[in-house]
């Protein structure tokens, strides 16, 4: 049975929303049906309300923690696949994890590549999935189409090909266009750090994608002064 059929549903529980939005929209953007809650104890309420096929809990979250959480998961379902998001990097607390019957145990910050590669690994042991992420790669930017599936930029007159991480950082700002994404989140995401060099790396990037799309007067990426960045398209 095809994704499109049956397209993966993800329980993510994440107490930092403005990261969980943006997880959440990377892995829509696959075909994954997602739900976020805020907290482990709206995280339990919401796995008793239907069926998910993996579940992607942070570990230090108030009113109940990841462990707790991926503990009563267990005491009802012995079968769903559940990795743990960390910025902890303890052993201990890895052994305890998968102790716990965690499938994966991914440390922050992690590349948005990263978590879909994981992610995929573990559902491609289940028959009834198959990749078909459709048109979900798919965007149009003013006069430009984007396909960040194969890095391709367009417009009437040009087509250009994108490096993967230009192409990478450009799908988070079109996903969420007209939204402010911080930096530390668009970091993370692109290249799973979010040093000093990286954000210097960054402002080189978001200068190249803005020449790209120059073309077009609509189309801004602006800096949101100490915050982030966002895509603008006027009209």
């Amino acid at each position: 049975m095809e994704m499109e059929q049956h397209r993966a549903q993800i329980l993510l529980v994440e107490d930092d929303i403005n990261l969980g939005f943006v997880v959440q929209d990377i892995l829509k953007s696959e075909g994954f049906r997602v739900h976020l809650c805020k907290d482990g104890k709206e995280g339990l309420m919401q796995f008793n309300k239907e069926p998910y096929d993996l579940c992607l809990l942070d570990v230090m979250m108030p009113k109940k923690d990841g462990f707790s959480l991926a503990e009563d998961i267990r005491k009802v379902n012995q079968e769903v696949p559940i990795i743990f998001l960390t910025a902890r990097e303890m052993a201990e607390d890895k052994i305890k994890g998968l102790r716990l019957g965690a499938d994966d145990y991914i440390t922050k910050p992690f590349s948005s590549e990263e978590l879909i590669l994981r992610i995929k690994n573990i559902l491609r042991r289940n028959p009834k999935f198959k990749e078909d992420a459709g048109d979900k790669n798919k965007f149009t930017i003013g006069n430009f189409s984007f396909n960040a599936a194969n890095y391709e930029l367009a417009d009437a007159t040009e087509k250009k090909k994108l490096t993967k991480k230009e192409s990478e950082l450009l799908k988070i700002l079109a996903m969420h266009q007209g939204q402010v994404i911080e930096r530390e989140i668009l970091a993370n995401m692109v290249w799973g750090d979010d040093s000093y060099f990286v954000g210097r790396s960054m402002d080189v990037f978001i200068t190249k994608l803005r020449k790209y799309l120059s073309s077009d007067e609509r189309i801004a990426i602006v800096n949101v002064h100490g915050v982030g960045f966002r895509l603008e398209v006027e009209g």
